[in-house]
């Protein structure tokens, strides 16, 4: 059985233990109403594993569209619109049951809503128990802008319920996977050697719970990203800027499809400024592009990608900020790269 995570305020609970925590916090706190933040898909496959848990709680059920398109201010007006007319006010409770986009929005909705309500998160996909679940960070969208307005609010609690990922198509999970590597990547040998040993995802409640933590633990080091916390976003600068520019494509990428990219490029990237071992780059490129296939560039397409970094949110003073790898487990912050080397990187990537 996995023992709670202990974030800065609140808990990161698994399975059964988790929902009794949330029935004690019910109790506890008396809440005038209790709103439940679904989108068609959790609606359809995660609303009943959720209700047996929680055997007659009077719950108002708010519902939002699927997808990153749709995680923007339009939505949040929605479900502004909705708690208002079903009598919310600042005794209010939220919990959000879905991916990232309903755990990120919903914490931003519960956040700003009469300067803010409690809520909790019970994230149902791969990406969002492992990246979403610990850190506070709520957001939305600004057009194709990923996570350009939010704030920092901690929930009450975050439950961890492996059964949800029972219910996601194996892309879904693939999508999250980028995340686990991701943390392995930055924090130390020995998970990146179990992972780059296999050609197939292998996620357990272990898995979860040691990736939960590394992020975690970096996050207890540094809550507002003033420095150990920007590790988080390896491979995220130039995969948030792909994940951008394909939004509206017939190319669209999920997440963490287009933070595989981003990996492979940040890693080529350390390899040319600090010396990255040659052999594991290799491994790292053979090993995401055995798993999530290979989306090509043209020339064009890799220019307008490039323009989207001034929007990247690490930016300060004018400066694109990239977080790199001396070696596994050794970030550097706040490296400028020239146009040239990224060019170099996309290159390397295509070969």
């Amino acid at each position: 059985m996995n023992e709670d995570i202990i974030c800065t305020n609140y808990p990161v609970s698994f399975k059964d233990k988790g929902y009794d925590f949330l029935k004690e916090i019910i109790k506890n706190n008396n809440y005038s109403k209790i709103f439940l933040h679904v989108d068609e898909n959790t609606k359809k496959y995660c609303l009943d594993h959720f209700l047996k848990h929680l055997n007659n709680l009077k719950i108002i059920e708010i519902e939002s569209i699927s997808g990153e398109e749709n995680k923007n201010i339009n939505s949040c007006l929605k479900l502004w619109q909705v708690i208002s007319e079903k009598g919310g006010d600042r005794s209010s409770l939220l919990i959000n049951l879905g991916g990232g986009v309903v755990t990120d929005m919903g914490g931003f909705v519960a956040s700003t809503f009469k300067r803010g309500i409690d809520y909790v998160n019970i994230p149902t996909t791969l990406l969002s128990m492992v990246d979403a679940s610990v850190g506070s960070k709520t957001g939305i969208d600004f057009g194709v802008l990923k996570n350009q307005i939010g704030t920092f609010y901690d929930p009450k609690l975050v439950i961890i319920d492996p059964h949800y990922l029972d219910t996601l198509p194996k892309k879904e999970k693939l999508s999250g996977y980028a995340e686990v590597f991701k943390h392995s990547l930055i924090s130390n040998n020995h998970i990146f050697n179990q992972l780059i040993k296999s050609n197939n995802i292998f996620i357990d409640s272990k898995v979860i719970h040691d990736s939960i933590s590394v992020k975690n633990n970096i996050v207890i080091k540094d809550k507002f990203e003033k420095k150990e916390r920007k590790s988080l976003n390896y491979g995220h600068t130039l995969g948030h800027a792909i994940e951008s520019f394909l939004l509206n494509s017939n190319k669209k990428l999920l997440h963490g499809e287009a933070i595989a990219i981003g990996i492979i490029l940040a890693t080529f990237l350390s390899y040319k400024l600090y010396g990255f071992s040659k052999k594991n780059l290799e491994l790292i490129k053979n090993h995401l592009k055995n798993l999530f296939g290979n989306t090509n560039f043209e020339p064009k397409e890799i220019e307008k990608i490039i323009d989207l970094l001034k929007h990247d949110k690490k930016n300060s003073h004018g400066k694109i900020n990239f977080i790199l790898l001396k070696e596994i487990g050794e970030p550097v912050y706040d490296v400028e790269i020239s146009k040239d080397l990224i060019l170099e990187s996309f290159d390397f990537y295509l070969s």
